[in-house]
């Protein structure tokens, strides 16, 4: 009778260091050109300008949370137009639907922050340790002056990113210039500080240690992207049909791949993408490259590697041509999700640009519903906020429509039904709406009104807008 095992075999492997091969090519060069300009844009558009106005911010990108406002360029984002983000949001996340079925994770591979950063602490990794060979040397070595000098000067350099990371990103929730003074000076607030040390350490971990195991483990788009790629979508693929058997071109039987490694050496991801596809491919297209680089070496054509759907590669193994890559990407489903997207964005701009540079929100005083003046009319109090975008003060009028009912209106604290609200600020006032005795809508259980104001503008620049808001005026046969 055998006894049970006590100690079982762990089902933990130890994760593996990659160290990427550098590799030239035009997917390499499209890599680079798109994190010269995503890390650009990050860093340096807090820093752009854009005049509007004496009372008004002037950085072109702004969260400001203290005012609860969002400022880009000229457009200008407050609380109650919140519709705004969560179309944003809509749209970016409607935006996997159309893009993934066509063209797989192209995102993944190609401008994803954790693709970019990487990358870039990657970039740094060579400049200190040298290539892919120098850098195992270096992993396998005891540690000597050489070594430590060298991980010092490497991990200087990614601290060095990733706190401008973390100090770019709160540079977008006020004045760069003003908040990159206080910072140096030690004056910035505690939350500034907080918030720039847990970026930093989550740049400086994520970019230069964890890299492939966030897209592995963290990251859920892995799963999502796997459940709407099918058989049509574009993705990296090995044309097993033209490489296999593979091995030494001087052997008869052997096909185009001689097992070079050299498309696992240069994979971000440490996968071997002869063996299908898997779920860690990001489709950054660097196989290909290097595929490409040894078929010009060995005289083969290129291809062996590269952007295919599962239906081409069927066609070519029966030695069909491939499907027109816009035939992959202009398909039902695909159309109808750009569709669907490009509604929300429409719907978005539309909305923009029919918005007025002043608003009304109208909320009646319902304790007491109503007041019986002493000489029998009917009151109504209404509480109005009038909200003025303009960059200057300007003068607001108030007035009220009915169909059926006769009114007469009085502002508290004004005089006249004119009331100036600053520039770019929300100015709160009572409104009191009175029925006359013996009036129909004095009587009448309750009298549909519209409340209107009209932008009579500054001292110096005429108002057009107007707008409006329908409410329930309450009679005495409530």
């Amino acid at each position: 009778m055998s006894t049970p095992d006590t100690n079982p075999p762990s089902l933990y492997a130890a994760r593996e260091p990659i160290f990427p091969r550098r590799v030239k090519g035009s997917f390499r060069t499209l890599k680079w050109w798109i994190m010269a300009v995503t890390l650009g844009i990050y860093y340096n558009t807090p820093w752009l300008r854009w005049d509007r106005g004496p009372n008004l911010p002037d950085q072109a990108v702004l969260i400001d949370l203290a005012h609860r406002r969002f400022f880009f360029f000229m457009i200008e984002i407050w609380p109650h137009e919140f519709y705004f983000v969560a179309g944003l949001l809509i749209m970016a996340g409607l935006g996997v639907f159309p893009f993934t079925p066509a063209a797989g994770r192209g995102w993944c591979g190609y401008a994803r922050p954790q693709t970019v950063w990487t990358d870039l602490f990657i970039l740094v990794e060579r400049w200190v340790e040298g290539d892919r060979n120098a850098q195992l040397r270096l992993y396998r070595q005891k540690w000597n002056a050489e070594k430590a000098r060298k991980r010092l000067m490497k991990w200087t350099l990614w601290l060095l990113i990733a706190l401008a990371t973390g100090g770019a990103w709160i540079f977008y929730f006020t004045d760069a210039p003003a908040l990159l003074r206080e910072l140096v000076t030690g004056q910035a607030h505690p939350v500034a500080y907080t918030t720039m040390l847990v970026l930093t350490a989550t740049t400086f971990a994520f970019g230069g240690f964890a890299r492939e195991q966030m897209c592995i483990y963290a990251c859920p788009w892995p799963r999502i992207q796997a459940a709407m790629m099918d058989e049509d979508t574009i993705t990296i693929g090995y044309r097993e049909w033209r490489g296999e058997p593979r091995g030494k071109q001087n052997v008869a039987g052997n096909w185009d791949c001689i097992d070079c490694m050299a498309c696992v050496n240069v994979c971000p991801m440490g996968i071997d993408i002869r063996n299908g596809q898997q779920l860690a491919c990001i489709t950054c297209g660097l196989c290909i490259d290097a595929c490409n680089e040894i078929m010009d070496k060995i005289g083969k054509p290129h291809g062996l590697i590269g952007y295919l759907a599962l239906t081409d590669e069927t066609r070519e193994r029966e030695g069909q041509p491939a499907k027109s890559v816009w035939k992959h990407i202009f398909r039902p489903r695909t159309v109808l999700y750009t569709t669907l997207w490009s509604a929300v964005g429409i719907g978005l701009v539309v909305a923009l640009f029919l918005r007025t540079e002043i608003d009304l929100n109208v909320t009646p005083v319902r304790n007491p519903t109503y007041v019986t003046l002493s000489d029998g009319s009917i009151r109504n109090s209404y509480d109005l906020r009038l909200r003025n975008k303009h960059g200057e003060e300007h003068w607001f009028a108030v007035s009220a429509t009915s169909e059926t009912g006769i009114f007469a209106l009085a502002l508290e604290g004004e005089d006249g039904l004119k009331v100036r609200v600053p520039a770019n600020e929300t100015k709160s006032v009572r409104l009191y709406v009175t029925a006359p005795a013996g009036t129909g809508s004095a009587a009448a259980a309750r009298t549909d009104i519209r409340l209107w104001v009209q932008d009579l503008g500054s001292d110096t620049v005429p108002g057009s807008d107007r707008v409006s808001h329908e409410t329930i005026f309450n009679g005495k046969g409530n």
